[in-house]
């Protein structure tokens, strides 16, 4: 039981981020066994240690090579999906990942009401709690999910807020492994926005050793204060978070090229204004030669012709749609994990 009206860590944790974890640690400390980590939320990635981001990644790979051994894993749970955004990969790999590991999920979206405006954050975290097993949210204040976490007593996943996507990081970062063969030292440049999934690959970053350049305009970089936390993490596992205005620089020598969407979701208006922007860091073919080899990686949805060209997100050594793949992967192996 969680005390009311504490901070957001549960367990006594020690977090080192932004987000809240159930009994949270800090450090490179391995990550035990699977159940090292039941009950706990997963809001942000910085607030895992190494060996927890490691443990995750590990389990990823045996749900993905034996899916049927998982079959069971949440038998009889029941995970409700707050959605504030609309959504593919996130509704569809959370729905079928419960589904596949027989248990049952159940979409909130946002015709049930804003959260917290028809109903208190904390009266709706102590009402879930009553009947479901987990929460994925959806939303886009990240606070929102902080509090959701501190007040429910029963594992909360961020599905994705403005400020980070770590769901979609630890399938990037398992998908990388998954084609490189490693992960520490790998040299990985992130072209664009420092937006929320940026945020997250430099969590990422830190915790698994790579290193990471991010190239973008000025005045769009990621938050200081995460680039700070990642290059912190950055420092006990051997990795490196580089920031850089020169999109050549940051691509060339490269294994892994990376970019998003230019105007995420609530930055309509500014799209216009962006494209202008961030023109001289679409990843084409030209680009793409300064590191022979490269594979490409895009969160999706792709903006093609914008940030990307069809002939590199077409390419052989594209793999977009394998990582997309990976989301219901690594979503399985957190949430069984969190709820099992």
């Amino acid at each position: 039981m969680k005390e009311e009206g504490t901070a957001t860590m549960k367990k006594g944790g020690t977090g080192t981020g932004t987000g809240t974890m159930k009994g949270g640690g800090t450090g490179t400390a391995k990550g035990g066994g699977i159940g090292a980590m039941r009950g706990r939320d997963l809001v942000s990635l910085s607030d895992l240690t190494c060996g927890e981001m490691e443990l995750i990644l590990d389990l990823t790979g045996s749900v993905k090579a034996g899916p049927k051994r998982h079959s069971r894993a949440l038998a009889r749970k029941t995970l409700a999906m707050i959605f504030e955004k609309p959504s593919l990969r996130t509704r569809v790999t959370f729905e079928t990942g419960m589904t596949r590991l027989g248990g049952h999920a159940i979409y909130l979206g946002p015709q049930e009401g804003k959260l917290g405006e028809r109903e208190s954050v904390p009266d709706v975290a102590r009402n879930l709690e009553r009947w479901v097993d987990g929460i994925v949210a959806r939303t886009f204040s990240h606070q929102l999910v902080k509090d959701l976490a501190q007040h429910a007593r029963i594992p909360v996943i961020n599905g994705l807020t403005d400020e980070e996507h770590p769901c979609q990081a630890i399938a990037d970062f398992f998908t990388i492994r998954e084609v490189c063969g490693r992960l520490k030292g790998i040299p990985i440049a992130y072209l664009g926005d420092g937006n929320n999934v940026a945020v997250s690959l430099i969590h990422a970053a830190g915790l698994t050793g790579a290193r990471l350049t991010l190239a973008g305009p000025s005045g769009y970089e990621p938050p200081a204060r995460h680039v700070e936390i990642g290059r912190r993490l950055a420092s006990a596992s051997g990795g490196e978070i580089r920031l850089t205005n020169d999109p050549q620089e940051a691509v060339r020598g490269a294994e892994v090229v990376y970019t998003d969407v230019w105007a995420s979701m609530g930055q309509e208006a500014e799209a216009g204004r962006r494209r202008e922007v961030f023109s001289a860091y679409q990843v084409n073919a030209r680009l793409m030669s300064l590191a022979p080899g490269a594979y490409f990686m895009h969160c999706l949805p792709a903006h093609r012709g914008e940030e990307v060209t069809d002939e590199v997100a077409d390419s052989p050594r594209s793999v977009i749609f394998q990582q997309a793949e990976n989301r219901i992967h690594a979503q399985n192996a957190l949430m069984i994990l969190l709820m099992a």
